[in-house]
């Protein structure tokens, strides 16, 4: 038997009055994931526990399988495990984005872009390596990573620093945020010279003239020690991999484990290389029994209050990869359990995470498989009006209380 896990990052929405009461997942075409819906069986999970921030982290920690309660200490350290930097004990890892504010007043800043125009990787790496060059210390780190998404390693004391994530805030007035920077010493001073550095810097001077929002500013979250994890082999005896263009994600594969396969293009954007990764997904499976499919693209668009990309990430999603992964599957011609689902809710309204039960649909070849089905082109991926896949549908399913839940289901059967 082989597993495959299928996460459309943020893909739960709330019903919007411009598509006549519907929900993204509701007005998508997704063929495909409605025949799965149809076919296999629906369920809800609480991927986001009680007390506790609904992000990504503890989001993918629950669907890999683990509690949060017993194994989470914070976003960055996973990040640090993926991008291999090894955290000293003393040592604190801070999520560190590279960000557009704008201070049109002594005390006022607002946050206009949370990934600084969504960046690309080649530029930002330089911006950070720059920023290593310049502030870099003893106590003081940058790692670059992908797209605006980095890391800073602090070996000094924080002072009780509270941190919020940036995407929560988009658009918003952030001063009070930002003076929390200000008021730790040592930190502050590296805040406030990573600014001035980046406003000078050619790089973000042609983004200005090309019209790119500059990435003007570091933003520090998701700070953390280094997490005590069993690895998915010592919890549910399978072996795994993790395919996503996200460091978080790839760091927590590293403690759970797993082979971490970095496909080439993949951005965690709408222009990621799907093909690539459904690929690698299917050649995985001929070394691992579990394969867990991460894609961002629907959460990005989603914290931008994008309706239009939302619709298409959610429909690519569909059409790239839970298509040709199901065909691959069949194809393979051995049982598989194949569990489509997202992290979390993402609504276009708030642009930011919601800790509602998500849906998933778990289809079993063995049992809802009535007849092989592939093609290319969607038309085969007809089923009844009632196998939409979609939050409404899923309201009344079974609900899962958590992750470990969850993998029991999906690895071992049980709730057949």
């Amino acid at each position: 038997m082989k597993y495959v896990i299928l996460v459309g990052d943020g893909m739960g929405d709330l019903p919007i009055a411009a598509l006549g009461g519907r929900t993204p997942l509701e007005a998508a075409a997704t063929p495909v994931m409605d025949f799965v819906a149809a076919r296999g069986r629906l369920f809800r999970l609480q991927t986001v526990p009680p007390g506790f921030a609904p992000g990504s982290d503890v989001a993918n920690l629950s669907l890999l399988g683990y509690l949060p309660a017993e194994c989470y200490s914070g976003r960055a350290p996973l990040e640090a495990a993926s991008m291999g930097v090894e955290l000293p004990p003393e040592a604190i890892a801070f999520r560190c984005n590279l960000v557009t504010l704008e201070h049109t007043a002594p005390h006022r800043v607002t946050m206009i872009d949370y990934s600084a125009g969504h960046i690309d990787t080649a530029t930002a790496a330089e911006l950070i390596r720059m920023l290593d060059r310049e502030l870099g210390s003893a106590d003081c780190r940058f790692y670059p990573g992908i797209s605006y998404r980095h890391l800073l390693v602090w070996r000094r004391d924080c002072a009780g620093l509270v941190t919020v994530p940036p995407h929560d805030h988009s658009g918003r007035e952030v001063g009070e945020l930002w003076r929390r920077y200000l008021a730790v010493p040592g930190l502050a001073e590296v805040v406030q010279r990573a600014a001035e550095l980046l406003n000078a810097a050619p790089l973000n001077r042609q983004r200005r003239a090309a019209g790119h929002n500059p990435a003007n500013a570091i933003w520090l979250w998701g700070e953390g020690r280094p997490p005590a994890m069993p690895t998915l082999k010592e919890q549910y005896g399978v072996s795994g991999a993790l395919i996503s263009a996200v460091d978080l994600l790839k760091g927590i594969g590293v403690y759970a484990g797993m082979e971490i396969i970095n496909v080439p293009g993949a951005t965690g954007y709408l222009d990621t290389n799907y093909a690539g990764k459904v690929a690698a997904a299917l050649a995985a499976l001929d070394r691992h029994d579990l394969v867990f499919v991460h894609v961002e693209a629907p959460d990005e668009v989603s914290h931008q209050g994008d309706l239009d990309n939302k619709l298409r990430a959610i429909e690519d999603f569909d059409q790239q990869v839970v298509g040709p992964v199901l065909e691959g599957l069949q194809r393979r011609g051995e049982p598989f359990r194949l569990a489509l689902t997202m992290d979390h809710y993402t609504p276009l309204q708030t642009r930011t995470h919601a800790d509602l039960p998500v849906p998933f649909a778990l289809f079993d070849s063995e049992r809802d498989a009535r007849d092989p089905v592939a093609c290319s082109d969607g038309s085969c991926w007809q089923e009844p009006a009632q196998g939409h896949f979609s939050e409404r549908r899923a309201a009344a399913a079974p609900l899962l209380a958590d992750g470990r839940e969850f993998l029991r289901l999906l690895v071992r059967g049980r709730g057949n």
